[in-house]
């Protein structure tokens, strides 16, 4: 990639941002919709985990394959396609008859939007390439989630009080377009200087992983577990053969020479459990506040400010501590925020209380917003290069299996306690397990970020970087490794 101006970079970072903002408005609008779709297309609490884990599974199960594509064919290419599959799967989604094809739209969507965000964030790595200014443009970066947390609930509720839930999917057509439009002029073409081959084998069988894996966690409830050991024995099987054969592959999908740096492991593990808790977070949320308190979609879009606000001011704030003071501090505030949240919720029952309600959703809100800089920074920060597109799609990735994960453990724990015919009565009962669950993701992340960003975890990264470095010069120069 060209060097570009002060000015060019920043307008490269906006293009890239406008990507990240429709591909998570896409996630809080919708959980503010879920009740409303729930209404119309007669969906049960699987149905309503499927309409979003079809989406997530979708981009966890792709990332990895955009990032390594778009590093050998073109990283501006591979990101205008992700732009059009996107707002074309937009648009069908606001024209889904049934729940059925309204989930299958949805895995279109997740097409288009897994060649968005691991590729915008190797164009950001490979634009930035000084430290502290990369970790900035990554805390702007994180501060668009916020933006999107807060703007959400709110225009998802406002557009499905007043027009309705196929309304939310509108959204993303002019953005999309936008995006199109100014990466067509002004995003400079870059590719990784030697490609990746394809690896449809290790592909395949993170499909099978994470699809089967999925598939027993949410229908466990409904059709016991007699009926999802075949699934559950599929992933044990597809994770056992992604650890015994992408080793041995010269360019595989996933290169696990890099979770020898334990802060790349680190950051791998606390983005599922981070995002493991904001996925339940939301699904337990929305569903309490219209379908057991009885707000309407706007009124519940907007208890989520208190959430998504300090998610949007942290954000940034993050971004500058982890370029100047590394990511521990960041990981540490995380970690306790979120760890309070949950423990509010599940021991106290804040959700039941309007006082602890909102201090629970800002102390989440606080958590979140320091998390996503340090994940970012640390999966980039020492790999080579050439690999930035394969580091952050694996962070990418991270995220998208974490806030399937929660959605689906959490809806499965709901869904076995809670009784239809009392609803209301039975609901917070039956969602303290799932609170308890979120309480160990944000300890996960505690514990995890002390762990994995001091001196022993730095000289580790260290290690990995210099001996990916000198397998990259032994095959530039055609030798064997």
């Amino acid at each position: 990639m060209p060097e570009l101006s002060h000015r060019r970079r920043q307008l490269v970072l906006a293009i890239c941002c406008m990507s990240l903002l429709i591909v998570s408005l896409d996630v809080t609008i919708l959980n503010v919709a879920l009740p409303a779709m729930q209404t119309d297309l007669h969906a049960s609490t699987s149905g309503l985990q499927w309409t979003i884990d079809a989406y997530t599974l979708v981009l966890a199960s792709l990332l990895m394959l955009a990032g390594s594509t778009a590093d050998r064919i073109g990283r501006k290419r591979v990101f205008i396609a992700g732009l059009v599959v996107f707002s074309l799967g937009s648009l069908l989604c606001s024209l889904a008859p049934d729940l059925d094809a309204l989930i299958w739209f949805r895995m279109i969507q997740a097409v288009g939007g897994s060649m968005l965000n691991p590729v915008a964030m190797s164009i950001i790595t490979n634009t930035f390439t000084e430290p502290r200014e990369r970790a900035r443009a990554i805390g702007v970066w994180g501060a668009v989630v916020g933006i999107s947390m807060a703007a959400g609930p709110l225009i998802g509720g406002l557009l499905v009080d007043s027009v309705g839930w196929r309304s939310i999917f509108w959204i993303n057509l002019p953005v999309g377009l936008a995006a199109l439009l100014l990466t067509l002029k002004f995003i400079p073409e870059s590719r990784a200087p030697k490609a990746r081959r394809a690896d449809p084998v290790g592909q395949l069988l993170v499909i099978a992983l994470f699809g089967s894996l999925t598939y027993a966690i949410i229908e466990a409830p409904s059709s016991g577990f007699t009926s999802i050991l075949p699934f559950a024995i599929l992933a044990l099987a597809a994770l056992a053969g992604l650890l015994w054969y992408e080793p041995r592959r010269d360019e595989p999908l996933i290169d696990l020479r890099f979770f020898r740096s334990a802060p790349f492991s680190g950051a791998t593990v606390i983005a599922i459990s981070a995002f493991s808790a904001l996925g339940g977070f939301l699904f337990l949320s929305t569903l309490y506040l219209q379908n057991v308190v009885g707000l309407d979609a706007l009124h519940a879009g907007l208890w989520m400010l208190p959430m998504a606000v300090p998610t949007f001011l942290c954000a940034p704030i993050s971004g500058r501590l982890v370029g100047s003071r590394g990511p521990r501090i960041s990981l540490l505030i995380a970690g306790t925020a979120m760890t309070a949240s949950a423990v509010l919720f599940a021991g106290f029952e804040a959700e039941t209380s309007g006082v602890s309600r909102f201090i629970g959703y800002a102390l989440f809100g606080i958590g979140f917003g320091f998390v996503n800089a340090p994940i970012t920074n640390t999966a980039v920060s020492g790999m080579p290069r050439a690999q930035a597109g394969v580091a952050a799609a694996v962070a990418s990735t991270s995220r998208q299996l974490g806030q399937t994960l929660g959605v689906a453990v959490v809806g499965a724990v709901l869904a076995s306690g809670v009784v239809a015919s009392s609803y209301k009565e039975t609901f917070v009962s039956a969602a303290r397990p799932g609170w308890w669950i979120l309480v160990a993701c944000g300890l996960a992340v505690l514990v995890l970020g002390a762990v994995t960003s001091g001196a022993w975890a730095r000289r580790t990264a260290e290690r990995t970087a210099e001996k990916l470095s000198s397998v990259e010069v032994r095959e530039a120069a055609g030798i064997s490794a």
